[in-house]
């Protein structure tokens, strides 16, 4: 292929599941769906300055870590399993607090959309780094690891980062101090934190048993986040 041509292919493998996903999670509301403007707001933002702050961020942690731990391993799996998590879903729900997102928060299903859409961006981005690499490996083998990716991948982020939105918006529609979102933000880091593990493993048979499990995890994790979204958007007053 020309380089226009993969740069294409590149550009909708990398991003148009995401956009799918986008639309399907705010669909998941039957009354007062969101607008679109801060939707895509949300998008864009994890697309680009969320990964862009989380990639500073990382190494920011990283170097101490690095200083402190001479095992390559460990270095490795901490920095998947903590670091990246922690990093990455600091920074994708923080476009909740502009004020064209933060206007947006009146119902509380609200907070799930909107961090999942921000989360969605960020792994639209990441599907685009990845999917560049995976292009070395051939033709049939970029398809297939980017399918892949556009299930788990798409869907760790959304899910995850769908809670931390939670808490932010149910703390504003609550008044409630803004340390209501330390317990959605910890949930976060954990349900991003186990699919890095669980992709982690090295070994042939702990790699597949991991991958399945991954897989499983991220299906669940969307349907509880869907299922939670569908719930609050049946309680409205009247």
């Amino acid at each position: 292929m020309d380089a226009i041509t993969t740069a294409v292919l590149l550009l909708v493998m990398s991003f148009l599941p995401p956009a799918i996903y986008v639309i399907w999670i705010r669909n998941t509301e039957k009354y007062s769906r969101e607008r679109w403007v801060p939707i895509i707001v949300c998008f864009l933002w994890g697309a680009t300055i969320a990964v862009i702050a989380a990639l500073i961020l990382e190494v920011l942690l990283g170097i101490p870590l690095a200083v402190s731990i001479n095992d390559a391993n460990v270095l490795v799996i901490l920095t998947a399993v903590v670091i990246a998590p922690f990093a990455e879903e600091l920074t994708k729900p923080l476009v909740l607090k502009f004020n064209i997102v933060r206007k947006e928060l009146d119902e509380l299903e609200d907070g799930l959309i909107y961090g999942a859409v921000a989360g969605l961006g960020f792994a639209a981005t990441e599907n685009l780094l990845y999917g560049y690499s995976f292009l070395s490996y051939g033709l049939a083998s970029f398809f297939v690891l980017m399918i892949i990716r556009s299930f788990a991948g798409c869907l760790l982020h959304a899910s995850a980062t769908a809670w931390t939105g939670y808490g932010f918006g149910s703390s504003i529609m609550k008044k409630l101090p803004f340390g209501r979102v330390i317990p959605y933000f910890i949930l976060a880091i954990c349900i991003h934190g186990f699919y890095n593990l669980m992709v982690s493993f090295t070994s042939l048979s702990g790699f597949i048993a991991g991958f399945v499990i991954a897989m499983i995890f991220v299906a669940i994790s969307i349907q509880t986040v869907r299922k939670k979204i569908k719930t609050l958007d049946l309680k409205k007053p009247g």
